[in-house]
């Protein structure tokens, strides 16, 4: 299969995620059901920004260009792909840029995120049979050239131990934080609201702590983040927030809330949902040695880093732990 026509059937899915195609509203209402987190709207925020952002022709060959990969390849290899589950469609990036290179792939989907990723291939197999040759799925990885999986700590360690000896990449937990400096406009607030609370809180580009300035004002932030209060009528957040709320008294730590979200000072960057940790500075905190490859920190919010809002609109170069993804491919 040549380049252009791998570039132009992703061009075609993202057309299909645009559409209202029956059998695409089936898959995302079956997400739904099979995980109460994915939510239509956070369905449709990871289909737009998929589908806006990414699956453009200009922005596919600007992307892929510059790593030289040849027009059909001449040795494809069998990628073994493990994707999580946190938010919908969180492996699509791995799943396209397999899929681009040229190489093979089999999935393994998360068992939370299913019908979304099954939906779409079945849609490419429908309009080009030889995709049936570079995607398939199966629920065990063995005899693979090359593996790209995504879990947490413990599954990293496991993936360590299986995979460790064929090229790989290995991706771990990972969290944003956002650094604030008191002068923030409302709409600045606004936009650290969604980096804060966009797909509850699950996903390693959502903001889990807060750098802030000594004798911060929270008043403002707070209203800011009410936006997010119909969060308290979902119920698995809402156990979550009752429980979190439950240890801090309990526990007679000092907390605050607008009633769907506690903040809390921490010094750890990871908070559980509905939990958000704040740590003050006197001088500006240096968060650069805990991003990029083999860090903790996908991304930071704030001026001077990510523009507040961004953290949920990665482009097609921001790869996941910083790691390049075609790179690798293109490596094998």
């Amino acid at each position: 299969m040549h380049l252009q026509e791998r570039i132009q059937l992703l061009v075609e899915l993202g057309k299909f995620m645009k559409s209202d195609d029956r059998k695409w509203q089936e898959a995302k209402e079956k997400a739904f059901r099979e995980n109460a987190w994915f939510i239509p709207e956070f369905i449709q925020l990871a289909e737009k920004n998929i589908s806006g952002d990414w699956l453009h022709e200009i922005q596919l060959r600007q992307w892929i260009e510059p790593y030289g990969f040849a027009n059909e390849h001449p040795d494809p290899k069998n990628i073994g792909l493990i994707m999580a589950g946190n938010i919908p469609l969180v492996g699509f990036h791995d799943f396209m840029s397999v899929f681009i290179s040229g190489h093979k792939q089999i999935i393994k989907p998360s068992s939370k995120d299913q019908a979304l990723i099954r939906q779409l291939v079945e849609y490419l197999i429908g309009i080009d049979r030889r995709v049936r040759d570079f995607i398939q799925f199966a629920d065990m990885l063995k005899g693979c050239d090359a593996y790209i999986a995504t879990g947490s700590n413990n599954s990293g360690r496991y993936f360590d131990y299986y995979f460790g000896k064929y090229p790989h990449i290995i991706r771990s937990n990972r969290t944003s934080v956002a650094v604030l400096s008191g002068k923030e406009t409302v709409e600045d607030l606004d936009r650290l609201a969604e980096d804060v609370h966009l797909y509850f809180g699950l996903g390693c580009r959502n903001v889990t702590k807060l750098y802030l300035p000594n004798h911060y004002d929270f008043l403002p932030l707070l209203d800011a983040f009410r936006k997010f209060n119909w969060f308290a009528d979902h119920k698995k957040y809402k156990n979550n927030y009752d429980y979190q709320l439950t240890l801090l008294i309990l526990n007679k730590r000092y907390y605050m809330t607008n009633g769907s979200i506690l903040l809390v000072e921490n010094p750890t960057a990871f908070s559980p949902i509905s939990l958000i940790h704040f740590e003050y500075y006197s001088d500006a905190p240096c968060v650069s040695e805990k991003s990029g490859e083999g860090g903790t920190l996908q991304c930071c919010v704030g001026n001077g880093f990510l523009p507040f809002g961004k953290a949920q609109s990665p482009g097609l170069e921001d790869y996941a732990d910083g790691v390049d993804t075609l790179k690798f491919l293109h490596s094998l």
